[in-house]
């Protein structure tokens, strides 16, 4: 069996699709190639209305939808095999995550369910690649959150023996590894990227915020960061995992009733500030013993906010993953090549200490090409 995997992912960004050629062995990940797709813009559009409900058609939509995401799938991947002048029969298996649409675990019935738009058979066929999928319901049928799932793959590349690191991916949610001897902590803080490239989207027409530039030529609202940290979310205790079933432009416009009169570029500040005092309000709560906050994902990228949790954390070093050895747009990747690996070799992948699931399990369908 190769030690070749790749790793597809689409996050809730909206950004396009980021895909791995990795190694990948007990004791390492290593990434060999790495390529990017972005969304067109039909495509966002499509995926941005599937998030909310009471469309019409929506079956059918979302079955186009995801059969056009397993399309620039199979781009991506062919990018990376030619890149590395490999046939498909070189990687054992794919890991592609899909696009979350709705993710509501433990609601409803007791059990709840997560959904992410894929096509899977799809692209095995396309792809002549063995794919592995759908890697939340098996943790949501055992009582688990489902998400987030990149806590163990954050061990085993950014543990330190004898010592407390904190791991922090913003791609459009933001969530917080606590990476420690003894257990993992793990859960989504709340809006990473989200919010701010929502607003940024319909503020200036651009899909985000450039290094955090029109953020940091704004001011921080004050009364109306007080009324978004307000949200309940952000005082539930973990297991907790979130998306944009909550974190959406409606619920931004709900916030922001009576604040009319302030300036879109502070709002976009706030936004900004909002994401930082959350994320840094998480770390001080479970994982204060850290001396260095990693950061991976889109996130990673915007200085301003990269500055803003530096303020915010003035203890802690805050560094981008690149400084740890994997730069912050391949982490997610390459986790779910990491995560394929699990699924191929039957081995659990989840932590009962992140999740609130009964128990570790495996993650994961297989489509055989």
């Amino acid at each position: 069996m190769s030690a070749l995997y790749i790793g597809l992912m689409s996050g809730t960004s909206l950004d396009g699709v980021d895909g791995v050629l990795a190694e990948c062995a007990d004791t390492h990940t290593r990434v060999i190639q790495h390529a990017h797709l972005p969304f067109p813009p039909d495509l966002t559009a499509e995926l941005l209305q599937l998030n909310n409900p009471g469309g019409p058609d929506e079956l059918h939509r979302a079955a186009l939808a995801a059969n056009a995401l397993a399309r620039l799938y199979a781009a991506v991947v062919a990018e990376l095999l030619e890149r590395a002048a490999l046939p498909p029969s070189a990687v054992t298996a794919i890991g592609a995550h899909g696009q979350t649409v709705r993710h509501r675990p433990g609601e409803f019935d007791g059990t709840g369910y997560t959904l992410q738009l894929n096509s899977p058979a799809l692209l095995a066929e396309l792809s002549g690649i063995d794919v592995v999928a759908d890697f939340r319901s098996r943790d949501v049928a055992a009582g688990g959150q489902g998400a987030p799932l990149v806590p163990a793959f954050h061990r085993a590349m950014f543990a330190q023996p004898g010592q407390t690191v904190a791991v922090l991916n913003v791609g459009g949610i933001a969530n917080l590894s606590v990476l420690r001897d003894d257990v993992v902590l793990g859960f989504d803080c709340g809006p990473g990227n989200a919010m701010m490239d929502a607003w940024c989207r319909q503020h200036t027409g651009q899909p985000f915020d450039a290094e955090g530039r029109w953020a940091a030529a704004g001011q921080i609202h004050e009364p109306l960061l007080q009324v978004l940290l307000r949200e309940p979310y952000f005082a539930l205790p973990p297991p907790k995992s979130t998306g944009r079933d909550l974190f959406n432009p409606s619920w931004l416009a709900n916030k922001l009733a009576g604040f009319e009169t302030v300036a879109p570029v502070d709002v976009q500040a706030t936004l900004t500030e909002l994401t930082a005092t959350a994320c840094a309000a998480d770390v001080l709560r479970h994982g204060a013993d850290s001396t260095r906050l990693i950061v991976c994902g889109g996130g990673a990228l915007n200085r301003h906010l990269m500055q803003r949790l530096q303020a915010r954390l003035p203890k802690l070093s805050v560094v981008s993953s690149e400084q740890a050895g994997l730069p912050a747009l391949q982490v997610e990747a390459a986790a779910f090549a990491w995560l394929a690996r699990k699924a191929v070799l039957r081995q659990t992948a989840s932590l009962k200490s992140v999740t609130g699931a009964q128990g570790a399990r495996v993650l994961g369908a297989i489509y055989p090409a």
